[in-house]
């Protein structure tokens, strides 16, 4: 484990940016933290950085009532007004539950705290230019985030500080390794995907009381910001920059009925973000236990879910492949003829009209599965025409006065 920043001297750093975006390197990046999990995996290992470097994750045998029951209770109370609403527990909470509650929550908080010091100190030393409305402190903060997540920080001695966190091209579905989308594999590898690190500088953003919001196209979790100047604008870190509104319906998967409806380019609220996590939560849960998955428990996630998200459509097909998944078990355990005999009757009947009204939902919403390939070529085709769906009206925005020599 590389050893991490020591707090003392973020007090004597004059940091600056590089101004080559680095949205492609493989470079790997120093650790500002100390461990997040223990270091005793059995059967899950995060892939390390080219160098050969190989972090592993501790999971204990995983019983779902007390780790990822304690963690819907937790994200169920937030959402209820129980406790208050904290994205960045929320977000612990969910992966934890996946390591068997074997991370650690002091270490993941030090690893938010200190980037969130060097953000503030970046944008203490790198002034916006040509931003003066009273709203300015809110887009420097988020302009701030962006560029220490997507650029080289120095120090002042022209030291690298850290290193951008860039896009895992080689890891980042998590039908492949259900880690891939985590927050906690960002940070210990600092390669993620457009889950993880849209998550990362959401956290950031709350941490530094600046305003952003997630909003869903097919398959992919973006960032939408506002200002006076501006107006609404993208923030894409997969290619670190700020794509128009054209390259979200360049995909072919976004019709104008899905904007309508709500699933797609919608900006989403704090305690919808906390639905995320819950989908997560369920996600992570039917993964780790695709052999002895309990299918209510999914569903509880689902009700909860959509009580306060209604129009979330991967729930809403999360919540319809669970019941028919559930179906076919009364069907392979009581026979073909089983919806028309009691006592089975009656809830198999209960459980296909409440699957059909998910798939019916999702039907009127306008939900469309991308394939993987195509996902793929849209998602490359961003950083291979970078001048094509870039804003620039965000660009002029965010030119910086720097105060370090």
């Amino acid at each position: 484990m590389r050893t991490g920043i020591p707090f003392i001297l973020l007090c004597f750093l004059v940091l600056t940016s590089c101004k080559q975006k680095q949205y492609a390197s493989k470079t790997s990046a120093k650790d500002p933290s100390t461990a997040i999990v223990k270091p005793s995996a059995r059967d899950t290992t995060i892939k390390g950085d080219e160098h050969g470097s190989t972090k592993k994750l501790a999971l204990a045998v995983v019983n779902p009532k007390e780790y990822y029951q304690n963690a819907y209770t937790e994200l169920r109370d937030m959402l209820d007004g129980k406790n208050a609403i904290n994205f960045k527990r929320a977000v612990f909470i969910t992966e934890n539950a996946y390591f068997g509650n074997e991370a650690d929550y002091a270490a993941f908080c030090k690893y938010i705290d200190t980037y969130t010091t060097i953000c503030r100190e970046w944008m203490r030393v790198n002034a916006l230019q040509k931003y003066h409305l009273d709203d300015s402190t809110n887009v420097a903060i988020n302009g701030a985030i962006f560029h220490v997540m997507a650029d080289t920080v120095f120090n002042k001695n022209h030291e690298v500080l850290i290193f951008p966190l860039v896009y895992d091209f080689d890891h980042y579905f998590p039908s492949e390794n259900w880690t891939n989308s985590f927050v906690t594999k960002l940070m210990l590898t600092h390669k993620g995907n457009c889950h993880s690190l849209p998550f990362f500088y959401k956290i950031l953003s709350l941490e530094m009381d600046s305003r952003c919001y997630f909003s869903i196209s097919p398959d992919h979790l973006f960032l939408r910001m506002k200002s006076k100047k501006d107006g609404w604008y993208n923030t894409e870190l997969t290619c670190a920059m700020f794509p128009t509104d054209a390259w979200v319906m360049a995909s072919g998967y976004v019709s104008k009925e899905s904007i309508v409806s709500g699933i797609y380019m919608d900006t989403i609220g704090l305690k919808q973000s906390i639905v995320l996590c819950l989908n997560d939560l369920a996600k992570g849960y039917a993964h780790k236990f695709s052999t002895t998955i309990d299918p209510d428990f999914i569903l509880n996630c689902c009700d909860l879910g959509l009580k306060y998200y209604p129009n979330y459509a991967e729930m809403i097909l999360l919540k319809a492949e669970t019941l028919k998944r559930k179906y076919r078990t009364y069907i392979d355990s009581y026979g073909l003829n089983a919806p028309y005999t009691e006592p089975y009757k009656a809830p198999i009947a209960a459980i296909q009209s409440e699957m059909d009204r998910s798939y019916a939902l999702l039907a009127k919403l306008d939900y469309r599965e991308v394939p993987k390939e195509m996902f793929n070529e849209w998602l490359k085709g961003l950083g291979n025409n970078k001048e094509k769906y870039q804003d620039r009206r965000i660009i002029d925005t965010f030119n910086y006065k720097s105060e370090s020599k």
